[in-house]
């Protein structure tokens, strides 16, 4: 391991452990979000313009792109056989509540990660201050123990700095994937709101 990571006192082994999951995390993360970002409102419109001419065509069309919340959404309330708008309503909302925990997946993880890194930083900030303190000799200033002084203020200043770097990064891209699930609700319940539309109409007439 590097001198580093070693000088940095045990609170290095949780502060990696973090560090390893927090990025897994981003990656999947990074990926869904890519794939849902890229086809979400696309398909969304191709649909809702399809399902004005035709709904067997446009059910076919959810059905293909089934691993988008959205499509998977539409589906739950067109399934329904004859349902009443107040029904067809119901389905949509319930569906989308269903979709939420996967649009949030991870960020309490990530909430847990950048609430725990800088204590457990502190943490070695406070061991490290405590072994440089117990290197020292009253009295004897010219016998103290220069090499655990020095190696308590390493370990001290080393893992302060990697508990606010590990939370620092994890909190930047906990923030985006935020910003991308407010997007994608407000996506979902804008073309939501004009599938239960057109459903109304065609249920009037």
């Amino acid at each position: 391991m590097p001198n580093w990571f070693i000088a940095g006192g045990l609170v290095m082994y949780p502060l990696l452990l973090f560090s390893i999951l927090a990025v897994a995390l981003i990656l999947e993360r990074i990926l869904f979000w890519g794939k849902v970002s890229q086809r979400h409102q696309r398909v969304a419109r191709e649909v809702l313009s399809v399902y004005k001419r035709n709904q067997i065509a446009a059910f076919q069309m959810l059905e293909k792109n089934a691993d988008l919340p959205i499509a998977r959404i539409f589906l739950a309330a067109l399934e329904l056989e004859q349902a009443t708008p107040e029904e067809f309503r119901l389905a949509l909302e319930s569906a989308g509540l269903a979709e939420i925990p996967l649009l949030k997946r991870f960020n309490t993880v990530f909430d847990t990660i950048v609430g725990l890194s800088p204590l457990l930083g502190l943490l070695g900030t406070i061991t490290g201050l405590i072994n440089s303190f117990a290197s020292l000799r009253l009295g004897d200033v010219g016998g103290t123990n220069t090499l655990g002084v020095t190696g308590g203020i390493s370990e001290a200043l080393i893992s302060t700095a990697s508990g606010l770097v590990v939370a620092i990064f994890t909190l930047l891209f906990a923030n985006l994937f935020r910003g991308l699930y407010a997007r994608q609700i407000a996506l979902i319940q804008e073309y939501g709101g004009q599938l239960e539309l057109l459903y109304r109409r065609r249920h009037t007439f």
